[in-house]
């Protein structure tokens, strides 16, 4: 669900959520940052993109049109994504589309050591409003559709080696996100709705989707704990993306503009908001959607409409903008994810460019 069909709901709706989730008085990081570790936004290059310098953009893809030195048409409304290794130290960028009525899916574009494509393909087809999503750590992809009670999770293997299966043991819901951590053995998943669930799934067996148990988390004074009565679940206002690393898992909230940060090796289980926009020092994220995380431990969140920006939150909490995209109102970016070296980052307009049918864009320079 864009940003702005989401403000419709109502500002009962809203409140409603609100007075769901509990007093979790939490201090924020005071930390500012002006223009961020890579400096100042440069002037718009030809893409109509503001970079820090040193950092150049292309087009990798155009909604509608084939893909370039490939006969396949890149998906409209595109989301979510991530990237895989490929052969001979290439890499593969799949992407979610949020089509309605079983027009969605995904698509996926291969590129050798260099950067160049080399295949596109589609490795789901039939399923509507594929949101976000998440990589697990068998390198596969998990597709999720923002389909109402209908919504599914797919598995999909980024260069349709496998056919992609249904995960229905992993609820249906308007599902949004998902992050897996090997080490404790869960899949979260975020939930797009106004009193959604921050849910977690066990399989029976890891790497095997089929079996397992969902639970929703249930917070008190900043602690998390578990239970299969899902509609027992703390309510979170609008989950949008999530991301693990490191024994961490964050997540995005667009109906108050948070970012939460849980420490899921803590004993209890810990929980904190590290961006809210109404008590940040630097207020410059809002529209909050998905995310990803770098190397270096930053976090580069998507807008989803404001003004189009990637804004970056560093380990300490400081929190700048990463690049802005021009001229593309009425869009949102999403889909951020980074190559397996790190030193190229894909992302899209959702509904960007000539029809409003979207635009992937790839960011390469010295990322730290």
């Amino acid at each position: 669900m864009d940003r702005r069909t989401f403000l419709r709901l109502g500002a009962a709706g809203a409140a409603a959520a609100a007075a769901g989730i509990p007093n979790l008085s939490f201090s924020l990081p005071s930390a500012f940052a002006a223009d961020g570790p890579y400096g100042a936004l440069q002037p718009a290059n030809g893409n109509g993109i503001k970079l820090p310098a040193g950092f150049s953009s292309r087009i990798v893809a155009k909604g509608g049109s084939k893909v370039r030195n490939t006969g396949y048409t890149w998906h409209t409304a595109a989301d979510g994504g991530a990237c895989f290794p490929a052969a001979n130290n290439g890499w593969t960028y799949v992407s979610n589309s949020e089509r309605t009525n079983g027009a969605g899916g995904v698509s996926s574009i291969t590129f050798d050591s260099n950067g160049n494509i080399v295949g596109a393909r589609r490795i789901l087809s039939g399923t509507s409003r594929n949101c976000a999503g998440g990589a697990t750590p068998w390198g596969t992809w998990l597709s999720c559709e923002e389909d109402g009670s209908s919504g599914q999770v797919y598995e999909c293997w980024p260069e349709n080696q496998q056919t992609a299966v249904v995960r229905q043991a992993m609820g249906s819901f308007n599902h949004e996100a998902a992050a897996c951590d090997p080490v404790g053995r869960y899949v979260y998943l975020t939930e797009d709705a106004t009193s959604g669930k921050l849910r977690r799934f066990r399989p029976d067996t890891w790497g095997e989707l089929a079996k397992g148990v969902l639970e929703a988390a249930v917070v008190s004074s900043g602690t998390i704990t578990w239970t299969t009565t899902i509609s027992d679940g703390t309510a979170f206002n609008g989950g949008e993306g999530a991301w693990y690393g490191n024994g961490k898992l964050w997540f995005t909230t667009k109906g108050d503009n948070r970012v939460w940060e849980v420490n899921l090796r803590a004993s209890p289980m810990t929980i904190k908001v590290i961006y809210d926009d109404n008590t940040s020092p630097n207020p410059v994220l809002t529209g909050i959607d998905n995310l990803v995380g770098a190397a270096s431990g930053d976090l580069f969140v998507a807008e989803d409409g404001d003004n189009m920006e990637l804004v970056l939150i560093e380990p300490t909490g400081a929190v700048s903008v990463f690049l802005r995209v021009l001229n593309q109102d009425g869009s949102e970016l999403a889909g951020p994810a980074f190559n397996p070296t790190g030193n190229r980052l894909y992302f899209s307009s959702q509904r960007g460019g000539k029809g409003g049918k979207g635009i992937t864009y790839e960011v390469t320079g010295p990322f730290r």
